[in-house]
């Protein structure tokens, strides 16, 4: 055992946590050891790394006793020696494989896996040991982030981006935390989970609640259109929650989740996942009671939270793997990961847990979230796509990676947070080399800086037929640049997002892949419009307070025009658009940046505001009522015209909240602008 323990350390990552097929090999063995029982047994985490290491490693094999022949111990210093470097070199040759993704023939095993058909869906249980299910709660979680609020049209949308990437379930939402949450899921359980592609997929649609009756029949009633409705409750199980916040002794707690989850199962929903909140920090023994409770009960996922991000990843996969070993009827429920992001290790945390035996990960687009945010879908699932064949077991997902981008474009858009330019995948700066090595070595091999293609995520930023988009250019181009970068409009869309390609060409030579998908997310990835920005006139200057008129147009074609002064153009412009639209916000954040290099470039404004007559939301975890805030973004040529139709963005979002359209108060009885007084 010294050996082996020597061995792990040269060779760790093959030893961080057991293998499910030889962890069911010792469970069985303990359960014929003490008669049948898989109750009183208890499984070491020592036992399991010693048995995971010695299955996954010719090394621990050959440092055994039992499997050594009786040889001098020259011999077998000698065998051991040989050993040593046979691992080493198959350590080398699996690191070459996956540096080398942009040889056809280097990467063919990782292709290989992705190619694989997605396993027939079955709620607790998965006939591929090997397929990791992407649970994706950019909807849910993801919205909690401040300012991250979304419509429900922007909801559907990103639901249908997901649906094109393939996540197996979609958590659309909290119903219980207003009627829109509600009706959002509900929508999304219509259309979404009722869209079954050629292959017969069609993605769960899940409902988060509390463990009560209220929370669990909102649930229900908003996911039971789906084809594949599930229904995800959680109660809190470390000692600090449930002492401060619950105020419930371990038994009360046990005998709420039993009983919420076997209520949920008499609706008669087949799919039920439970969460032990802040597992992370949960007294072990207790898990195992709890978690076994809730699979009596009809539990079908068990989701494992590290709720606020205190795992290190040895310890995350060495929770995963004594669960599965030790918790009352294991093996008929999938495990689950969710991790939280606060030390910055929620990607890593998932990939332990995933490679200790769990089946399913919970995460969001970009790693938005609740604080720090989530496991970011992109890293898990790419670092699966390129190390999973080789160092994780051969784990898989069945995404459709090419639809990364516009996702995670389209989630920032939406929520109104930006990706920050370092971020992994889908960051500016990711596929970008500046400095002189680099770029010298990218010429000769792009393997020599790159494990990951941008085609691998759909980001495509150069054009094979040399078209350059200008003032010239048709709509055909322009659309077959679109589909090249991923975005498939209708005709609709297309027309205007074409309008504004001339307007603008018209005043910049050339527009960039940067240009367009600000132009996008400008047109097309925008709130309802109750109001739209029509023209605005702004003075400024050293010699006076600043002015502003600003046309608004409203959700039937009548013109407002309002004027005011301020402090700057944006003040003076903003308080203009006040006089307009009568609801009294407060502006929350300003930002901007310009798109690209040079003097033309568009600028491109986010803001979040809030009503001085807020909106509130059920929150999930505290249960508090949370004021919404709404975020926009706007783009132009003009700073000032770019920060107006922020303002006007965020706007619309917070009136499509506050009341229905038909309630916007506009005059209809003349086609001549109406000045507001």
């Amino acid at each position: 055992m010294a050996v082996a323990c020597q061995s792990a350390r040269v060779f760790g990552p093959l030893a961080a946590a057991a293998s499910a097929a030889t962890r069911e090999e010792l469970m069985q063995g303990r359960r014929r050891s003490h008669g049948g029982s898989s109750s009183s047994s208890r499984v070491s985490s020592t036992e399991i790394v010693r048995c995971s290491f010695s299955s996954s490693s010719s090394l621990s094999l050959l440092s055994s006793s039992s499997f050594l022949p009786r040889r001098s111990q020259k011999q077998q210093a000698l065998m051991m020696r040989v050993a040593t470097l046979e691992e080493s070199k198959k350590m080398m040759r699996m690191r070459i494989q996956c540096n080398s993704s942009s040889s056809m023939e280097e990467t063919s095993s990782a292709a290989a896996v992705q190619r694989k058909k997605r396993p027939q869906y079955i709620p607790n249980r998965i006939d591929d040991p090997s397929y990791v299910r992407v649970f994706d709660t950019t909807l849910r979680d993801g919205e909690q982030s401040p300012g991250a609020t979304m419509t429900s049209k922007e909801k559907l949308e990103i639901a249908r981006q997901l649906a094109r990437l393939g996540v197996d379930i979609i958590e659309a939402g909290f119903p219980i935390a207003s009627p829109d949450d509600l009706e959002a899921v509900k929508l999304i359980a219509q259309e979404v989970g009722n869209n079954v592609d050629e292959d017969g997929y069609v993605p769960v649609i899940c409902g988060l609640s509390r463990c009560n009756k209220r929370d669990i029949d909102a649930a229900w009633e908003a996911v039971k259109y789906a084809l594949r409705p599930r229904i995800h409750t959680f109660i809190a199980t470390s000692e600090i929650h449930m002492v401060h916040k619950l105020k419930k002794s371990p038994d009360e707690v046990v005998k709420i989740a039993t009983e919420m989850v076997a209520h949920a199962r008499s609706l008669g929903c087949q799919d039920i996942e439970f969460s032990p909140e802040d597992a992370g920090r949960s007294d072990l023994e207790f898990l195992y009671r709890i978690l076994g409770e809730v699979i009596k009960a009809g539990a079908t996922t068990l989701n494992i939270p590290d709720t606020v991000g205190y795992n290190l990843p040895s310890e995350f996969g060495a929770l995963i793997g004594k669960l599965k070993a030790n918790v009352p009827g294991a093996d008929n429920v999938i495990f689950s990961t969710h991790c939280q992001n606060d030390l910055g290790l929620a990607t890593a945390n998932t990939l332990a847990g995933a490679y200790a035996g769990a089946r399913q990960v919970e995460v969001t687009i970009n790693g938005i979230g609740e604080r720090a945010g989530n496991a970011s879908l992109e890293e898990v699932v790419m670092a699966m796509r390129c190390r999973g064949q080789q160092l994780l077991g051969g784990l898989y997902t069945g995404l459709n990676t090419k639809h990364i981008a516009v996702a995670s474009r389209m989630v920032s858009d939406f929520t109104g947070m930006v990706v920050q330019p370092h971020k992994a995948i889908v960051g500016a700066n990711a596929f970008a080399h500046e400095s002189g090595i680099h770029q010298d070595g990218m010429l000769k091999n792009k393997a020599t800086y790159e494990i990951l293609s941008p085609d691998d995520i759909g980001l495509i930023r150069t054009d094979d037929a040399g078209i350059v988009l200008g003032k010239l250019s048709g709509r055909h181009a322009l659309k077959t640049r679109l589909v090249q970068l991923g975005y498939e409009l209708d005709a609709k869309d297309l027309d205007d997002v074409f309008k504004r390609f001339k307007a603008v060409a018209e005043k910049k030579k050339n527009l960039s892949d940067e240009d367009l998908e600000v132009l996008i997310s400008d047109e097309v990835f925008q709130p309802e419009a109750l109001w739209a920005l029509s023209d605005l006139q702004v003075v400024c200057g050293t010699m006076g307070l600043s002015t502003a008129t600003a046309k608004l147009v409203g959700s039937d074609g009548v013109q407002y025009v309002g004027s005011a002064m301020g402090t700057g153009p944006v003040d003076a412009a903003y308080k203009a658009v006040d006089t307009i639209v009568k609801a009294p916000v407060m502006l929350l954040e300003y930002g901007m940046n310009a798109v690209t290099e040079g003097i033309d470039a568009i600028a491109h404004t986010r803001v979040v505001i809030r009503s001085h007559d807020p909106l509130t939301v059920t929150h999930a975890q505290t249960g508090s009522q949370v004021a919404r805030s709404f975020s926009g973004t706007g783009a132009s040529e003009d700073v000032v015209v770019s920060s107006v139709r922020a303002y006007v963005s965020a706007l619309n979002k917070m009136l499509t909240f506050r009341a229905p359209r038909k309630e916007v108060k506009v005059v209809t009885s003349s086609t001549e602008p109406r000045v507001s007084a």
